[in-house]
Order: structure tokens, then sequence, then C-alpha cells
């Protein structure tokens, strides 16, 4: 089978500063809030609104898109862990944001901000907000293809990616005072039939003063790293050793290479950034179009329907977040998707029915 594009990813988790590991996801997550304010500074302008207010309006989403989205997570996903450890729901650095909690909480946030500021009916900046919120999200789904997290199910498809750096977040996390360097050596692909391929990759493992020969080493990745990625749940599996002899490089000390197979994942992130760009285009087109004389409710209803029902399909190439998930017909994204989408339809039938009134 000839794949259209087979990636390895190993980008990693951030750049290095030195001091500071600059986090892609974080990144792009700011630049997400960035080309929202651009955008809706604009939009204050041409309408009118002093700009004064959308400072206010830009500190009422940003705390509402953290809290919400830390505590969809939270409630959503892994209530039974944090019930018992909740002075961990503050490490919000390490992980484990819902959209849907975001969702949520930029709703109440705008509310406020519409009530209490800027005096005018929610839906209308709901309209608008939810336009910055569609561009957000293909951000926030980059910064997860980067992050080489939240990845599809295992594939031999036309398009692949091989995510490797949790493959090496998981030797050094587990193995670190051992092995100080994880690389990987791109070797060609293995042929288990005609429908199914598998990437070959040379592992090039870099051993620490602990580790004093080739025997000790080979003893070290054949009984102790290999059996620990191959019990990695089907969900986190990214690769395995094959190999049954670890080679020792002649020049440099503490180098050896074994062979190992990567497993294809669908990368959704992409698709799903690319399927949020598109309704970013197909909103601000709208908007622009009817120069925000569209009825109150629309673009908002749009926004909930076309978003969240891609996300109810997408999910279904997805693997599963947490455990939770193991066994259900639809998973947690799903579940919390479904409603999303009927108040959608509301206020997009709602919109239509009233403009065909005034007419």
């Amino acid at each position: 089978m000839n794949t259209f594009l087979t990636l390895t990813w190993d980008l990693g988790r951030g750049l290095d500063l030195g001091f500071f590991t600059l986090r892609y996801y974080s990144l792009l997550f700011a630049l997400g809030f960035v080309l929202g304010y651009l955008i809706m500074k604009r939009i204050f302008k041409t309408e009118g609104i002093a700009i004064e207010k959308l400072d206010t309006l830009l500190t009422y989403v940003v705390i509402a898109t953290i809290v919400g989205a830390r505590l969809g997570h939270v409630f959503f996903y892994q209530w039974d862990y944090y019930s018992q450890h909740p002075f961990e729901i503050l490490k919000v650095w390490e992980g484990g944001l819902a959209s849907h909690g975001a969702a949520i909480s930029i709703v109440i946030a705008v509310i406020i901000f519409s009530r209490k500021i800027l005096k005018r009916s929610p839906l209308w900046m709901l309209d608008r907000v939810v336009i910055t919120v569609a561009l957000a999200a293909c951000l926030i789904r980059l910064g997860n293809f980067a992050n080489s997290e939240i990845y599809g199910d295992v594939s031999n498809s036309s398009w692949e990616t091989v995510f490797t750096n949790p493959v090496r977040e998981t030797i050094l996390r587990s193995y670190g005072e051992y092995i100080e360097e994880v690389e990987f050596i791109e070797l060609g692909e293995e042929e288990i039939s005609d429908t199914i391929v598998y990437p070959l990759y040379s592992l090039s493992l870099r051993f620490s003063s602990k580790v004093s020969n080739l025997d000790v080493a080979e003893d070290f990745v054949l009984n102790r790293i290999k059996p620990t990625l191959e019990n990695r749940s089907k969900e986190d599996l990214n690769m395995v050793i094959t190999g049954t002899k670890l080679q020792w490089d002649t020049q440099e000390k503490g180098l050896a290479f074994i062979e190992a197979r990567g497993y294809p994942r669908r990368p959704t992130q992409i698709i799903e950034a690319l399927a949020y760009l598109f309704i970013f285009f197909i909103l601000a087109r709208i908007f622009q179009t009817k120069m925000g004389k569209q009825k109150e409710g629309l673009l908002f209803g749009l926004f909930l329907v076309l978003l969240f029902g891609f996300r109810f399909g997408i999910e279904f190439l997805k693997e599963n977040q947490v455990v939770a998930e193991q066994g259900r017909s639809l998973n947690i994204g799903q579940s919390l998707s479904i409603p999303a989408v009927l108040v959608g339809l509301y206020f997009v039938i709602t919109a239509l029915v009233k403009k065909n009134e005034k007419e």
C-alpha cells in the first residue's frame, strides 16, 4: 500500500530557551487571543463602540477560557481522579483542558459583559465573539498537533503521522537516569500485507555512565524499555522495539541503536484545525456580507452547529482521551457535542423565523 503522505512528527513540545521552555501549545493558544483581539478591535471600531471596553471583554474571555476549559476537563473527563486530588486542579500547566467547558464559560462571560458593560443583547455580542473563537479553535488544534497529543487512531490511510515524541517522553520519564537522549532514524517501511504498512526506525539511545557495557545496555533495552513500550494502552501505542540485538556505535561512546516499528495515526488535529478555519471564514463572510445586520443569534447558532457537529463526527477517528471513555458507544466529547448542536439549531431556526416574519 503506497501512502500519500507518511510524516514522522518529532518536533518535541516546545522551544528550549535555556531558562524556560516555551510550549508550542501555549504559544498558539496565546496567538488565538491576540488575533481575536485584533478582529474584535476592527468590529468595535466599525460599529462605533469604545475600544476601552474591548480590554474588559478580553479580560473576561481569557479568564473564562482558562478556568472553564480546566473545570470542564476536571468535571467532564476525570472527576474520579481530581475529586481525590483537588489541589492538582490548579496545575493547568500539566495539561487537561476541555473545549466544551471553555465554550460554556465564554458564553457566561459574554452574557455578563453584555449586560454589565456593553448594555446590549448578549446574542449581539455572541454573534461577534464566535468568529474569533472559531479561529482560536483552529490554532489550539495546531498546538495539539505540535505537542503530539489528542491524535487519531492507528491507521494505514493515505495521510498518516507517526508521533515519536510520546515515545521519547515515555523512555526518558521512566529511565531518565540511564538514558540521556532518544532519537529516531527512518529506515523504510515494513509491508505486513497489501493494505498494512508500518514505518521502520532505528531507535538511537545515548546511555549514561550508569550503563557500563553493551551486554548491560542490551539487557536493559530488551527487558525493560521494550516491555514498557509494548505495555502502553492501544490509545498510547506509538512504537514498539522489533530488533533483538543492540548495535553499539563504534565511534561514539554510550551510543547504541536498535530497530523499532512505528504505528501511524490519523492527524486528526490537522483535520480539525482546517475545519475550524473554514468555519471561521464562513462566519466572517456572513458577518461581512450582512455588515453585522443579520438576525441576532444566527452566527452564534451556526457556530454551535458547525463546530460541534464536526467535533461529533471527527471523534469517531480519534483515540479515547481518558480511561472513562473505554467501552462507550459515544465518547465524552460526542456526548457533550449533541446538546451544543441542538442549542445551535434552536438559535438558527429562531433567527430565520424572525427574518421571515419581518419580510
